[in-house]
């Protein structure tokens, strides 16, 4: 059925190429390519589950016509483009926190077939809201990942990726958040090939259920990585997932993502979205396993909006130790400043300088960020500055203090 998906979808949009990337392959020594779902018209893979769901719907009941999701990301802009290729009507609930940037490409995509409406908060209350809205109007829901025609529609991908490479790959390199791709892929391909699931390590959605033996709800997750920060995975993916190994499911840390992406962005010129960057990112944790194999990782999606950036870079820093914020406890006497910057090394940059309380008292907090060329210049600094006598607290990871002074 995912053949029939597949060629139906060929009326809407080209098939995605799959690439031979000389740059990973050299650095891992194996045959890496990337399956660039980031390139398709709303980049991301999400408008095939929207069009399969949808064209099998209007094939069932073709007096049909208005569809509904709760989205603030790619489902949205899937649905919205694919109401407009089927002429029929769709109302996009989103909260009312979403970026405008997400708002108004969803209004692009859907054009006149769309109406947005934002509501609630948070997802929950959109959720809700979108479900309410559905009952009283006879509408259809068009669920994320939790659907069996959407998960049939994600496994076009496997699809195209067979008859590009002429089979099954060794090794295949899946994002998780919902679970739909994942599903897809798997169910297709079976046992021909081994895989890797990667999911944010603030989102392991997929590894609890597998260690529960079924879906769970994660206390908390991070918003980060907004593609797949999912609390829990599909009941339907999961049926087709929960024979899984769990030592198959990795954690990649948002920060060690960010730093993917500013590679790829800098070396190939490919811009991927958190989510979106989640395969190539566990390359790392599985090169004894893929060596001299090849290796296929979809890059789910580039909908990266450039305003993020500077948090990418800062992150991507942090996580090679790079860069480090701390309180500096400062003496309130003439040339104590100079006293503490003739304690910086030649590749030390202070990129923060604050004041935090400054009084009559005889010592002022002050908040530092320096950065530096290599991790291994920090050490030998604090050495210095301990024995200069500052007392000094590296807050860099300590997240309640960041997020509210950094």
């Amino acid at each position: 059925m995912a053949r029939v998906a597949e060629r139906a979808m060929r009326e809407v949009f080209a098939e995605t190429p799959l690439q031979l990337n000389a740059h990973l392959s050299d650095r891992f020594g194996a045959e890496i390519w990337l399956k660039r779902e980031d390139l398709t018209p709303v980049r991301s893979y999400k408008l095939r589950g929207a069009f399969n769901a949808m064209r099998k719907v209007l094939e069932a009941h073709p007096d049909q016509q208005v569809f509904v999701c709760a989205s603030a990301g790619n489902h949205a802009q899937g649905v919205a483009y694919m109401c407009r290729h089927f002429g029929v009507r769709g109302v996009i609930f989103m909260p009312v926190t979403t970026p405008q940037q997400k708002i108004q490409k969803t209004q692009i995509f859907g054009g006149d077939a769309v109406e947005i409406r934002l509501t609630g908060d948070f997802f929950d209350d959109t959720l809700a809201e979108s479900q309410t809205f559905c009952a009283a109007e006879g509408a259809h829901f068009l669920a994320p990942f939790d659907d069996d025609d959407v998960i049939e529609g994600q496994a076009s991908v496997a699809v195209e990726m067979a008859v590009q490479m002429g089979g099954a790959p060794d090794h295949i390199i899946l994002p998780v958040g919902g679970g739909g791709l994942s599903a897809g892929v798997r169910a297709f391909f079976g046992p021909r090939c081994q895989y890797t699931f990667v999911e944010p390590a603030g989102g392991r959605s997929l590894y609890a259920a597998v260690q529960a033996g079924e879906p769970v709800t994660l206390d908390r997750v991070d918003s980060f990585v907004d593609g797949a920060a999912v609390a829990r995975i599909g009941e339907k993916p999961f049926e087709k997932l929960h024979d899984i190994d769990a030592a198959d499911v990795i954690a990649a840390p948002e920060n060690r993502i960010c730093g993917t992406m500013l590679e790829m962005l800098n070396v190939e010129g490919i811009v991927l979205e958190p989510a979106g960057a989640l395969a190539v990112d566990a390359l790392v944790d599985i090169a004894d396993r893929i060596r001299g194999k090849r290796v296929v990782c979809i890059t789910s999606g580039g909908n990266f909006d450039f305003e993020r950036l500077p948090e990418v870079k800062e992150r991507s820093m942090n996580w090679q130790g790079l860069k480090k914020y701390f309180i500096l406890r400062l003496p309130q006497r003439p040339g104590a400043l100079r006293d503490f910057l003739d304690l910086l090394g030649p590749n030390d940059n202070i990129t923060r300088f604050e004041y935090l309380k400054k009084n009559s008292r005889n010592f002022g907090s002050v908040l530092i960020g320096i950065e530096t060329n290599a991790a291994g210049n920090f050490p030998s600094l604090f050495d210095r500055v301990n024995k200069r006598g500052f007392a000094f607290r590296d807050v860099t990871k300590d997240e309640i203090l960041a997020d509210f002074l950094i």
